[in-house]
């Protein structure tokens, strides 16, 4: 016996039926041996003499019936019974079939009864017998036809179809054993498909509430419901499943296996009384959606969720189709009941989060994330803070966040990690303003347009669109990546050069996964130079005209229902189309910057540079009109040639940096007596 391992009893009514069906069996062998010549051969049931064969041949075609074995109803299998609506007869069947799995006796017993001392299990004939029934009465014999209750809701297995009805073998499923002894581990056959939900603090609307009470509904005449959830996003469905579960005080099985698996999946949520969840769906539901509705599965509550519109074509018997409400980003609640589980030593657990250091609420904002992801990115977050050495801070928060949002953005656009600030912008007052209200409007979003029911109506998404407009280098896409850095999210540039194609319609499907990959994604949209994308549309001369002015209008159509954040450039405000425009919640315009800006962007660009002493910034802003991204570029080769010396960076080296700017440029390079 293994040290440690739990010891599992029996349940005494259990035992007691046991008890009366072997005096039942012994009753059968003394009338089966009262008259049978071979009863004391040592060898019966491996030959058959002459003898023998005549004693068969006088023997009654039907047996009287003869007194079933009864026990009180408090026991597993009494219980089982009644909740899955079993008759005496599949009782007494069911039992006959489970002495061999439970006590060791039965086996030799029915080697005996069966005439065959290799065939230990009970038969379809010796169930029969054992109930006092023929084996040649109708009724009898339709509790073994696999739409049978015993055999249709997978407690009862007839095997070896090839030989004659009455010799069939019968099995009960180690699972099935298991639960009437006690022992409700999860089935073998669902490991690694079936995981458990996680626990949603916050989602608790009027709609979940619904769904709670239909969940648990009794009383009422219709079985249990078959639900199907829309979802607008993945995660919604399995946010609002999760807490309305976790309002009706059920435990639920999370199905994410093959359709061959949803028999085991079946029999687990009857004999667990748990409700079956399926989210997302596979690209093809059908198998599975059938499997899962009708009549026969009319006894366990089963929810589906998926980003697909119903089809019909998945089932006969059509499950209640619902829309899952938007799921709120920056669910604090959740996030806290996440870290007060996973924050700290992995053998602590606390009751209430910790005093975690920072704001949760603005940290976690930006975030749509599911209760599953929630979970798990507060995981993360523990295992980054403790190979850091440090509690959990914000930018593990941040970071685990970003890592379970990841998505397939990058074949379509290159992915920037923000490692910038506000301190790295160099801009007027107003344009950093409406900086600041972008990243507001971003947090704030399902607030004033989902909860103050601001949004326009007309399917039209909570995205947040921008527009920076202004010259080459004046700061729109260090912008961008300070946005991005301000919500905790990641940049994706969308490279033009993968989606604009030379074939009718390829770039709109292009664009199109792009959207829908940014809509399921907490991330920041950059079309850098999107004038090329979001260009006016033109009189229509040729087809050219015609297959361009479509591409315009599909962009604004898919810009209205788009729910994420997207950033526009452009050095041409002029050449985007008024439409545009008139979507975008900000247009930003960044000037060129004057003599004191430019100075403060050298001094920036300076900072961590070595300088030899005398050297004066000031002097090259003053005399070169350069905007941010050229200083830079200067800045960087002054240092290349400083340190190709060996020395610090003299003002020298600034000047020849600032007038090589110029000559790419092709402009005048100002006289050093203009300076």
């Amino acid at each position: 016996m293994t040290v440690g391992a739990p010891t599992l009893v029996p349940a005494a009514g259990l035992l007691a039926r046991l008890s009366q069906l072997r005096a039942q069996a012994a009753q059968l062998v003394e009338q089966r041996s009262a008259d049978d010549p071979t009863a004391g051969d040592p060898l019966r049931g491996l030959y058959l003499s002459e003898e023998a064969i005549r004693h068969l041949l006088r023997r009654p075609a039907a047996q009287a019936p003869g007194t079933l074995p009864t026990t009180d109803g408090d026991d597993p299998l009494a219980q089982l019974a009644a909740r899955l609506g079993l008759v005496a007869l599949d009782v007494h069947i069911l039992l006959a079939a489970l002495a061999p799995e439970l006590d060791r006796s039965f086996e030799p017993l029915y080697g005996y009864l069966n005439d065959d001392v290799g065939r230990r299990r009970a038969t379809t004939g010796l169930a029969l017998d054992l109930c006092g029934l023929p084996v040649h009465e109708p009724a009898a014999r339709a509790r073994f036809h696999p739409s049978a209750p015993l055999t249709a809701l997978g407690l009862l297995v007839v095997e070896e179809p090839e030989r004659p009805f009455p010799s069939r073998s019968l099995r009960v499923p180690d699972r099935v054993a298991a639960h009437l002894l006690g022992d409700d581990t999860l089935d073998a056959a669902l490991t690694g498909h079936v995981r458990p939900l996680a626990p949603n603090a916050s989602y608790a609307t009027d709609f979940t509430d619904k769904l709670a009470a239909l969940l648990t509904a009794k009383a009422s005449p219709a079985p249990p419901p078959t639900v199907y959830l829309r979802e607008h996003r993945e995660g919604d469905g399995l946010a609002c499943v999760t807490a309305a579960l976790r309002t009706a005080g059920l435990d639920a099985l999370h199905f994410s296996g093959p359709d061959e698996r949803i028999p085991d999946l079946l029999r687990e949520a009857r004999l667990s009384e748990r409700v079956v969840v399926v989210s997302p769906l596979s690209d093809q539901p059908t198998a599975l959606v059938r499997a899962l509705t009708g009549p026969d599965v009319s006894d366990v509550p089963v929810l589906l969720t998926g980003s697909r519109p119903y089809d019909p074509q998945w089932s006969e018997d059509d499950p209640l189709v619902l829309e899952a409400p938007r799921q709120r980003a920056g669910q604090v609640n959740t996030w806290g009941d996440a870290l007060s589980r996973h924050t700290g030593p992995a053998d602590l657990v606390r009751d209430e989060p910790a005093d975690l250091g920072f704001d949760l609420a603005a940290t976690v904002a930006p975030y749509r994330l599911g209760v599953d992801h929630i979970a798990r990115a507060a995981r993360a977050a523990q295992r980054l803070a403790g190979f850091d050495g440090t509690p959990v801070t914000a930018a593990h928060l941040r970071l685990a966040a970003r890592q379970q949002s990841a998505s397939g953005l990058e074949r379509h656009a290159r992915r920037i990690r923000p490692e910038v600030g506000w301190e790295d912008l160099v801009l007027p007052g107003k344009p950093l303003a409406q900086l600041r209200e972008l990243a507001l409007r971003a947090r704030h979003r399902d607030q004033v347009l989902g909860d103050w029911r601001l949004s326009a109506g007309g399917g039209r998404g909570r995205g947040v669109l921008g527009l920076f407009a202004g010259e080459s280098g004046t700061g729109k896409t260090l912008s961008a990546e300070v946005v991005a850095a301000e919500l905790g999210l990641d940049l994706y540039v969308v490279q033009l050069s993968s989606i604009v194609d030379k074939y009718v319609g390829e770039t709109e499907k292009n664009l199109e996964r792009i959207f829908t990959e940014a809509d399921r994604t907490d991330a920041v949209l950059l079309f850098d130079e999107a004038d090329a994308v979001f260009g006016k549309r033109s009189e229509v001369k040729d087809a050219h005209d015609k297959y361009a002015n479509m591409e315009s209008a599909y962009l604004l159509q898919r810009l209205e229902s788009f729910d994420g954040i997207a950033l526009l450039t452009t050095n041409l405000r002029a050449n985007i189309d008024e439409a545009f425009t008139r979507r975008l919640d900000l247009v930003v315009d960044f000037p060129f910057p004057d003599p004191g800006q430019r100075l403060a962007l050298w001094r920036h660009s300076l900072a961590r540079v070595p300088c030899a002493p005398g050297t004066d910034p000031a002097r090259v802003a003053g005399a070169f009109e350069l905007a941010g991204g050229s200083i830079r570029s200067a800045v960087v080769t002054a240092a290349y040639s400083a340190a190709g010396r060996g020395e610090p960076v003299t003002t020298a080296d600034l000047v020849e940096g600032a007038e090589r700017e110029y000559r790419k440029a092709g402009r005048l390079v100002p006289g050093e007596g203009s300076w």
